[in-house]
Order: structure tokens, then C-alpha cells, then sequence
């Protein structure tokens, strides 16, 4: 007897499995989904919509969002209806600076609804701000705000922002209701840093 008689399949063993296999009456196994090659597609695509759905809520929750602006008063650096993304993950490790441009979260009393508004942090904690004839002076300085087109013509008189607020102003500062109108904003209300403009297309770009 050679090696492949000795490790072959005993006799009979493939007659056994013909004979079952046309048994009469036998009927053929249902195919499962991973058999359909139309239905595996199906469930590959479902799998991978559902991990970019919780992928999208994670990343709306912790990192970008996205705002859509409902007035004009940061004209001329964000315009009515501009669409803009806000970091949210950046002030986990900083604190908002003077010019960053922020969504936060009114103060109590502010507004009436939870939407969120847009203005730029002019003064932070510890900061002397005072207004002349429209004019900012920040601790004794003049600040030349190159992004302001539209000034207004009120006057504040100087005072030191508290530790853990801001001071916000729209940078259309004739319709802007900001600090001038309901003092320093806490900073635990800040929600993001808006960053980047990506609508309308031929607006698209960085925002400072």
C-alpha cells in the first residue's frame, strides 16, 4: 500500500455524500445574506452610512461646527446668511484672545431664543477698555481695529474686564447689540472659535 492509499478517504466515504446529496425529497440550503452578493452591497453601504452619521455627531459635538449667520452685524468680515465653521476643540487648551471671533452662548436676559451669536473678543480678563466717540482704547492704547468700517459714535468710560469675561463687539459697530449694550460676556459661554467661511463659494477663506 502506497502513501496515498494510506492517507486517501476510506472507501465509500464520497458514495455516502453522492448518495445524500440526490437523496429524493432533499432541499437545497437558503442562501444567508453573505450568499447575495446584491444584499451583502446593501448592508456594506448601510454599515459604512451609520459609522459616517455617528462619525458627523462626534465631530459636531467636539470639534467643528457649523453656524449659519442671521445678521449683519459683523459686516464687512461676515456677511447676512455667510455659513462659517467654528473650532470647538481649540479653547479646551487656550483661552479666547483678543481678536478671535467667537460663537458663544447670550448671557441671561440677552435673547429670547438659544440661538448663538458671532462677535470678536475685544478685551479679555484683566484688560482696561475704554470707548471715545467710537474709538477703542485698550489698557490706555488706541486700538486702530483695521477691520471696523463702520464705526459708531458712543462713548464708554474705561473699566477693567473681570477675571473669567469678555468683552465682545460686532465689527459692524452701528448694529451690533454686544457688550456696549449688556456688559461683559462670561467666558464658560463661549461655544467656538469661527475660523474658516465655506459659503457662499466666492467667499470662501479664512477668517480673521
Amino acid at each position: 500500500m502506497d502513501e496515498y492509499e494510506r492517507f486517501g478517504p476510506e472507501p465509500g466515504a464520497d458514495d455516502a455524500a453522492d448518495a445524500g446529496a440526490s437523496a429524493p425529497g432533499a432541499q437545497p440550503a437558503a442562501p444567508g445574506p453573505g450568499g447575495n452578493p446584491v444584499v451583502a452591497e446593501i448592508l456594506d453601504w448601510a454599515r459604512s452610512i451609520l459609522i459616517a452619521v455617528v462619525l458627523a455627531f462626534i465631530i459636531k459635538a467636539t470639534v467643528i461646527q457649523a453656524y449659519v449667520i442671521p445678521t449683519g452685524s459683523m459686516k464687512p468680515t461676515i456677511m447676512e446668511q455667510d455659513r462659517v465653521f467654528g473650532n470647538r476643540f481649540i479653547y479646551k487648551f487656550q483661552t479666547p484672545h483678543r481678536g478671535d471671533i467667537i460663537a458663544f452662548r447670550p448671557p441671561p436676559g440677552v435673547s429670547q431664543d438659544n440661538i448663538p451669536f458671532l462677535k470678536r473678543v475685544i478685551a479679555v480678563e484683566g484688560d482696561t477698555i475704554e470707548i471715545r466717540q467710537g474709538e477703542v482704547y485698550l489698557n490706555g492704547n488706541h486700538d486702530p481695529e483695521p477691520f471696523v468700517k463702520n464705526h459708531s459714535l458712543e462713548t464708554l468710560p474705561i473699566m477693567t474686564v473681570p477675571k473669567g469675561q469678555l468683552f465682545v463687539m460686532g465689527d459692524n459697530r452701528t448694529s451690533s447689540f454686544d457688550s456696549r449694550n449688556w456688559s461683559f460676556l462670561p467666558a464658560r459661554n463661549v461655544q467656538a472659535k469661527a475660523f474658516f467661511r465655506f459659503w457662499p463659494p466666492g467667499r470662501v477663506g479664512s477668517l480673521y
